[in-house]
């Protein structure tokens, strides 16, 4: 199981909040497809999975305000 944590998208962001999941528990996702959204004081940004996987738990649900290095949820790699 791996950890996906909240990366810094510009330079002066220390933090976001979870907007939108587009996958739920239980659900595969392909490298690039949308995992979730956030907003920060800035722009709203889709964030894309890193690889192939399944969604195992979301550790931080909509409107949760995340710091950069924050979990955001676990996840299962696809097998290679």
């Amino acid at each position: 199981m791996v950890e996906l944590k909240l990366g810094r998208i510009g330079m002066n962001m220390e933090e976001a909040t979870i907007k939108v999941w587009h996958k739920g528990p239980g659900d595969p996702f392909k490298q690039g497809e949308p995992l979730y959204d956030i907003e920060t004081e800035k722009v709203a940004t889709e964030i894309p999975a890193p690889f192939d996987g399944k969604l195992v738990e979301i550790v931080a649900n909509v409107e949760d305000i995340v710091e950069v290095g924050g979990v955001v949820c676990r996840v299962e790699p696809a097998a290679p």
